[in-house]
């Protein structure tokens, strides 16, 4: 080598340049090569196998980026042909290499998590931050030694400086440091999975989790648009996940009539025969008959006067038949939660409110549901002398001044 080097010095720069562009020329057919040919074959046999893991490899390029090594190699052997400082040129093929190296390294996770995203305990343990921590780490490792290596210095000495800025450092990776906090908490407390709905309105979130990276978790909404926030923001502040909802296989309506309250009277005979008429009501009806005329003759009561004793009322016959009818419907999940209830009264009627979970907790299915139910609710209403209240629109004024007009006219 030295004598072939000494050679080259004598020859004239003109003749240095055939060698050195023969060099060049090599290196640059070798990776055409390597890229045509071998990377072909590779890709080839992936697409014949049956594994999940090399396609995720060719998916995301970790052989193409291998390739890149092969003209480093050449130009390497061939160093002592090209006019150049031997010393320059294996520092920066070095440098080179090692960031090849890195890069294929980056891709290689990449795929790694691809494959990890095929099984379903991805939607539980999201690692994707995990593996952007290490990507972090792996490419501020591969600047120091490919600086290093430029330079020709210790990477031990680099590092002794950047250590006189870790405040600085801090301060730039605060969002970094919050959020990988942030994402061990939520894998470990198991916050949030791939695929949830959250609702976190101070944020404007309203949807399903699509993604959990390092630094944000996009939540695409009902409406198609898609929410970027901060990981660490969902742990410190407060969001509502449905999970729970999916997982225990039903859904709550929680939803009230409007009663108006002057229509509320007891049950007369009239109406207690009419009423006996409808099948799902009947054996309540005659078992409540039945233990009101025996507390009332027990205690002397006297029909005479409606309020004595006690007496059916339109109302609490019609929660019964609420409570009736959805015992019997086929929706609605009878081993939870089961409420027909009155709430307090308001300005704007008598709450009667319906409390039960549905057996579908499809968003469009359980909107059927619920609609079917108050339809047939509303419709039933009127079944028992009530009236749901209402406020007086434009409409209504216009046919009570119509009518007291008309009243008043002579």
């Amino acid at each position: 080598m030295p004598q072939l080097q000494a050679m080259l010095k004598d020859i004239p720069y003109a003749a240095q340049a055939v060698p050195a562009l023969i060099v060049l020329l090599l290196a640059a057919a070798s990776h055409i090569a390597v890229k045509q040919a071998l990377i072909r074959a590779i890709h080839f046999a992936i697409r014949r196998t049956r594994n999940e893991w090399d396609d995720a490899l060719a998916r995301r390029g970790v052989f193409e980026c291998l390739a890149y090594l092969v003209p480093v190699v050449v130009i390497f052997w061939g160093r002592n042909f090209l006019p150049l400082d031997q010393a320059v040129v294996v520092r920066s093929m070095t440098a080179l290499f090692r960031a090849i190296f890195i890069l294929a390294a980056d891709r290689f996770l990449s795929a790694l998590l691809d494959i990890y995203n095929t099984y379903p305990i991805s939607r539980k343990r999201p690692l994707k931050g995990y593996v952007q921590i290490v990507k972090i780490f792996l490419y501020i490792c591969g600047i120091v030694l490919v600086v290093c290596t430029l330079l020709d210095q210790s990477p031990w000495g680099l590092l002794s400086g950047i250590g006189a800025l870790t405040a600085f450092i801090l301060f730039v990776f605060k969002d970094t440091i919050l959020s990988f906090i942030a994402s061990l908490q939520i894998v470990a407390n198991d916050l949030v999975r791939v695929g949830d709905w959250i609702e976190a309105p101070q944020y404007g979130a309203d949807g399903d989790v699509m993604e959990i990276a390092l630094h944000t978790v996009k939540v695409r909404n009902w409406d198609k648009t898609i929410t970027t926030i901060p990981t660490y923001k969902l742990v410190d502040g407060s969001f509502k996940n449905w999970r729970g909802m999916t997982q225990a296989g039903g859904r709550r309506i929680k939803r009230a009539l409007l009663i108006d309250q002057t229509s509320v009277r007891f049950c007369d005979d009239e109406m207690i025969e009419r009423l006996s008429r409808i099948q799902i009501l009947r054996p309540y009806i005659e078992k409540k008959q039945r233990e009101l005329e025996e507390y009332n003759r027990e205690n002397g009561i006297d029909p005479a006067c409606p309020v004595n004793g006690r007496r059916m009322t339109n109302l609490g016959t019609f929660r019964q038949y609420v409570v009736e009818y959805l015992r019997r419907h086929p929706k609605i999940r009878q081993d939870m939660t089961f409420l027909v209830r009155q709430l307090a009264p308001t300005p704007d009627g008598l709450p009667l409110e319906i409390y039960v979970f549905t057996n579908d907790t499809v968003w469009a299915n359980y909107e059927a549901i619920q609609a079917d139910i108050f339809d047939h609710l509303l419709a039933s209403v009127g079944e028992f002398g009530l009236r749901v209240y209402q406020r007086p629109s434009g409409m209504d004024l216009r046919q009570g001044l119509a009518a007291a007009v008309s009243e008043g006219a002579p």
